[in-house]
């Protein structure tokens, strides 16, 4: 895979930022979109802008083959039974919120548990903390390992015939540690319990076959795989989804209303209520062409490349410390001594580099570490080792000027 011939496929990077040439690694928040991504989107605003389902007129019937057409390209994507079980939303959070408060609330009661880590993004932790405190269950989590990882004998210690719902990431947003989900899910199902996994992180990088991982549910964003912002999936097992009531209702997902009763209807459309993310969907299927047309065996191989040179470049440099595993996605999470991470990170911007500072939604993690925010370079499949030195110089470059300022 030829990263520097992909980029020139992102507009957005033929640019200078404060003089220099634009360094993009903060993938992990949210990726760059390529112009087969966003021509996609003009040509359905151009051409087709129309409700769906709706209208018979030759508009509102191309509208609906394409928004439909990108469902089934998400069920092939993650490889699903039908495309009864793709639902679309907003994102991660949203699906992760149509899980915890329709199969969630009907499914825990006070005597269950609910079992999280504390390496989640707080979008799969509040969620839970509600279910928790409404229905008086008990939320547990699995402890971590010394270097950011789980371990399965601690799994099957923590999730007992009394849990419910095991909610996990994919891939930690902080640390990059790939949880072994498939494993994870084998523990969960002897207990009786459904696990819901956050696929934000992984949906982008790795090749996730829904059906092998045998999980209940699979939640991911389109933002952070090409595609345009404020559109999502949710994958359920359609056994599941059949059995929870919606959460939003109104014009869309109705069969029949009566004065006092109404109906919905079948899966996917009960529970896309309203007008849908339409040009967004069509963004999302465009993203998964180029995502496909690359091979995500070449992506993970391209990034495996670039999380090695990453970790081997910033162990270079004294006095910077970097957190989680050596096996990991293409992230490095790190501190720099006596350098706040915002520092760090503005610094870096003046050299036309960008990266993510902050707790980055993972406040029990940044607790866990010892620290309240670190510093985070997340690689995609555009980046190069050039970028990776570049970051390093910047890094030099922050320890240099720190070093000099007089407190």
């Amino acid at each position: 895979m030829d990263a520097r011939a992909i980029r020139e496929q992102f507009p957005i990077l033929d640019q200078e930022v404060n003089g220099h040439p634009l360094v993009y690694l903060d993938s992990s928040a949210s990726s760059q979109k390529p112009l087969q991504v966003i021509e996609a989107v003009d040509h359905y605003y151009r051409t087709t802008n129309s409700n769906v389902h709706r209208g018979v007129h030759t508009l509102g019937s191309r509208a609906t083959d394409l928004y439909e057409g990108a469902r089934e390209k998400v069920r092939r994507f993650i490889n699903a039974k039908s495309t009864a079980e793709i639902i679309f939303n907003r994102g991660a959070t949203t699906a992760i919120n149509i899980v915890a408060q329709s199969y969630g609330l009907a499914n825990v009661t006070k005597e269950d548990e609910i079992v999280i880590t504390p390496m989640e993004h707080h979008s799969n932790i509040i969620p839970w903390q509600q279910v928790a405190k409404i229905t008086g269950a008990t939320l547990k989590y699995i402890p971590l390992q010394e270097d950011g990882t789980i371990s399965l004998d601690d799994v099957r210690k923590t999730v007992t015939s009394n849990t419910k719902i095991v909610a996990i990431a994919h891939i930690s947003n902080v640390l990059g540690t790939i949880n072994p989900i498939k494993e994870i899910t084998k523990i969960a199902h002897e207990n009786g319990a459904v696990i819901v996994v956050d696929g934000a992180q992984s949906a982008p990088h790795l090749q996730v076959d829904v059906q092998d991982l045998d999980c209940d549910f699979y939640t991911f964003s389109g933002h952070k795989m090409c595609a345009p912002t404020g559109i999502g999936v949710l994958y359920g097992k359609q056994a599941l989804l059949e059995k929870m009531e919606p959460v939003e209702f109104g014009g869309e997902m109705i069969d029949i209303v009566d004065m006092y009763e109404s109906t919905w209807k079948e899966l996917p459309w009960k529970f896309e209520g309203g007008t849908p993310i339409i040009a967004s969907a069509v963004g999302l299927g465009a993203a998964i062409d180029f995502l496909a047309d690359l091979g995500m065996d070449n992506i993970v191989q391209h990034e495996e490349k670039l999380a090695a040179y990453a970790l081997e470049r910033l162990s270079e440099i004294e006095g910077l410390t970097i957190y989680g595993p050596k096996k990991r996605a293409a992230l490095v999470t790190f501190n720099l001594d006596d350098v706040h991470p915002h520092d760090v990170s503005t610094v870096l911007d003046t050299e036309g580099i960008a990266i993510r500072a902050g707790h980055h939604c993972a406040q029990l993690l940044m607790k866990w570490l010892n620290t309240s925010a670190t510093a985070r370079a997340s690689m995609y499949l555009y980046n190069t080792e050039d970028d990776i030195d570049r970051l390093v110089a910047g890094l030099l470059k922050t320890k240099e000027y720190f070093g000099n300022v007089a407190y």
